[in-house]
């Protein structure tokens, strides 16, 4: 047996492989750092990103570039410093930022955990998940505007457009997403103690032309020259040193917050191409987590006549105690779940106490399990490929952390 090391941001992971078995490459406990991409390829003075899809290498001189991981749920930023990848941690000291952007009535607008804090207590000015609707229009997003709950509508071109009646406005997507960008820059130029000016943004493989473009024009509409759109699985085949790699095929499984997407590589002294995707685009960590919302919610109710799933402030608490409770069962075979004063009655205020195991936690989720086969084996059978062909496995995002997840 042998250890193969993996560099991973904040990190270094190990897994134990046999020189005749495929590898499952997985750093436990850590960010994948897909916004790091860009810096996997040094070369003297200036970066270079090697990258089938558009020819020449980027490069740039004596200037700081942030690599962006844009994400539906989260996004991610990340600097060079002292010759090695780093993701900066936001103003409130994490390391991702939620993608969310609202609206106050008095006009004041939040960004990332603050957005996302009132999103139960103002779901109509609370943009989400605007990765959906970015470079689309209105006859390509039938399923995805059902699934938010602030209201999508098409301006007289059919273009997407996201209404907010707070200040009585309508954004484009990539407004929306510019706003978190913006965030994300004014976070590393703090840690910079520079302002940042320059990025590379990651987007999933399976975009189109128009979406690569609207994602681009959301890098400049917050003042940014985006120098590069790359993959996401490329991105995350680089933050792990496959450019080095020669004649190999890589499985990158990532499983974000709001998405599933399995894709193929074939990497070639430092070129990539991507041999097939496949995606489910309601499939995430959010599903795992909604699945422990409805079951605390639905022990609360037998017991104690109450529904919390019509009580805003309750149903904001219990989505961040579920989402605690996941990431807690990932190394953990049980989790003790308090929320005291979860709501008021007649009777006075009423807790909540309970114990969520891993084993009934697989149990809730038991169809989302199942469904996250699909998208790979439609991967290997559009690349025309069986999983023995595979050299590398890749898992990307945070959701990949659960052990049912991984098995």
């Amino acid at each position: 047996m042998s250890s193969a090391q993996i560099n991973v941001l904040g990190g270094i992971g190990f897994a134990t492989t046999s020189s005749s078995s495929k590898r499952n490459l997985i750093g436990k406990g850590y960010f994948m750092p897909r916004s790091s991409a860009f810096f996997a390829i040094r070369n003297g003075t200036f970066t270079t990103l090697s990258y089938s899809r558009h020819g020449c290498p980027v490069r740039v001189f004596n200037e700081k570039v942030v690599g962006i991981d844009l994400g539906t749920t989260n996004s991610a930023v990340a600097v060079m410093e002292g010759g090695k990848p780093m993701i900066v941690t936001n103003s409130e000291g994490q390391r991702t930022t939620p993608s969310v952007v609202a609206y106050t009535k008095s006009g004041d607008r939040l960004v990332g955990q603050i957005a996302k804090r009132q999103a139960v207590v103002n779901p109509e000015n609370t943009f989400f998940s605007v990765k959906r609707f970015i470079g689309r229009r209105m006859n390509e997003v039938a399923e995805e505007f059902k699934q938010v709950s602030y209201r999508v509508v098409k301006d007289e071109n059919g273009n997407v457009k996201l209404e907010c009646p707070a200040i009585g406005k309508q954004f484009a997507a990539e407004e929306i997403s510019a706003q978190v960008l913006r965030k994300l820059v004014d976070d590393a130029s703090r840690f910079l103690n520079e302002k940042v000016t320059k990025a590379v943004i990651t987007v999933p493989a399976y975009f189109n032309d128009s979406q690569r473009i609207a994602t681009k024009d959301a890098g400049r509409i917050a003042g940014l020259d985006v120098l590069r759109i790359i993959n996401e699985p490329t991105a995350a085949s680089l933050a792990y040193g496959f450019e080095k790699k020669s004649n190999e095929t890589i499985l990158v499984v990532d499983l974000g917050g709001g998405t599933f997407d399995v894709s193929l590589l074939e990497v070639d002294e430092g070129v990539f191409q991507v041999l097939s995707t496949s995606v489910d685009s309601h499939l995430g960590g959010n599903d795992f987590d909604k699945r422990i919302v409805d079951w605390l919610a639905s022990k609360f109710k037998k017991s104690k006549g109450v529904d919390l799933l019509k009580d805003k402030q309750a149903l904001q608490r219990l989505t961040e105690a579920a989402e605690k409770a996941k990431i807690e069962l990932s190394s953990l075979t049980q989790t003790k779940i308090s929320l005291p004063f979860i709501t008021f009655t007649a009777n006075g205020p009423k807790d909540l106490e309970t114990t969520l195991t891993r084993a009934k936690f697989e149990e809730l989720c038991s169809d989302l399990l199942d469904r996250c086969k699909t998208p790979v084996e439609n991967s290997l059978k559009d690349a025309m490929l069986s999983f023995s062909d595979i050299d590398e496995v890749i898992l990307v995002g945070g959701s990949t952390r659960i052990p049912a997840v991984q098995e």
